[in-house]
């Protein structure tokens, strides 16, 4: 594949998810499209699975309302991984 090529499908994936995106956020409130800013700052790979899952969801028809910011805080909750505990005991 050609350099040429190649930028050309990165374009297109990154139009591709530009339009994802602006249908998501038509279904945020206010608070949670402020949230989704500052996820795509810090962390721009959840933020671009989270926009992944959010479109499945609105596509499917399962979300017909907007999306509040406490359900987007438990979207993303969901999404991470489970800590590990670990128990320190002193001799």
């Amino acid at each position: 594949m050609s350099e040429e090529e190649q930028v050309k499908k990165i374009a297109e994936l990154q139009q591709q998810f530009a339009q994802l995106e602006s249908t998501v956020k038509q279904h945020l409130s206010k608070e949670a499209i402020i949230r989704y800013g500052n996820l795509k700052t810090a962390h721009s790979e959840k933020a671009m699975q989270v926009v992944s899952i959010l479109a499945q969801l609105i596509q499917s028809g399962q979300v017909t309302e907007k999306i509040s910011d406490e359900m987007f805080k438990g979207i993303l909750l969901k999404l991470q991984p489970p800590k590990k505990e670990f128990k320190i005991t002193k001799k």
